[in-house]
């Protein structure tokens, strides 16, 4: 048995409570690998000017190779009287050396500014040959201005400049308002009895023929008894809205 009481040689122990183990911490994290270096990027080299060029200069080759390559050799002239061939080719643009390819109806509108041409009709045939065909006006009248000089008319009105051998023709004149477009109808719907004259004044319209005169103030009457040119030749013949008048 133990003995509970103190002796001299006895050491009291004292219980230590037990002190817990130090918990080593978590080692810090290795630091991150350094990122490897990037090249830096690429310069892309834009091909697209290069390809448009190459491309331009085929085109620009190509129609360049057209325009020597290819010229007008052959041009065919037709239906013209009044104008001769040369005149017909220059005003419808066919020059020397132009190019087959590129001529076109914006070349050849010299034809529609000439008052001698009514209509034209222009074609190409290939390779190099161009034709055109021209249906000209013709003199049909005289007209004299109110300044007193001359100049032929066309049966549509269109002054030609430069006709000659015109005394043949009906001369056309007058005072007051202008009635130049009567003055052309009558021309031509009498043209049958030789017409050789027609005067025009604000109260009607004489028509002398190579017998007679007839006079109207109105061109339906006047159209309505021509007949009368006939029936009384070599008489003054004056058409009424009510009859005919006949004067020696």
């Amino acid at each position: 048995m133990t003995d509970p009481r103190p002796h001299a040689g006895n050491r009291r122990i004292t219980a230590v409570a037990d002190v817990p183990e130090p918990v080593p911490a978590d080692p810090a994290p290795p630091p991150p690998d350094p990122a490897p270096a990037e090249d830096p990027p690429r310069r892309r080299v834009n091909r697209r000017p290069l390809w448009w060029g190459l491309g331009a200069a085929v085109v620009i080759g190509a129609l360049a190779g057209s325009w020597y390559g290819l010229p007008v050799r052959t041009v065919t002239v037709e239906g013209n009287a009044q104008l001769t061939a040369a005149q017909v080719r220059r005003l419808a643009g066919l020059t020397p050396g132009f190019s087959w390819p590129y001529y076109g109806a914006w070349r050849a509108q010299g034809l529609a500014s000439t008052p001698w041409i009514r209509s034209a009709v222009v074609t190409r045939r290939f390779p190099d040959a161009v034709d055109v065909r021209v249906v000209e006006r013709v003199p049909f009248a005289r007209w004299q201005r109110p300044d007193g000089s001359v100049v032929a008319l066309a049966e549509d009105g269109t002054v030609l400049p430069g006709a000659g051998h015109l005394d043949a023709l009906p001369l056309l004149s007058g005072w007051g308002p202008d009635r130049l477009r009567d003055a052309l109808f009558v021309a031509r719907a009498l043209q049958q009895y030789n017409v050789q004259s027609v005067a025009y004044t604000p109260s009607g319209i004489t028509a002398q023929t190579a017998n007679g005169t007839v006079w109207s103030g109105d061109l339906k009457n006047l159209l309505k008894y021509a007949g009368a040119i006939v029936q009384f030749p070599s008489k003054q013949i004056h058409i009424y809205p009510w009859g005919v008048s006949v004067q020696e």
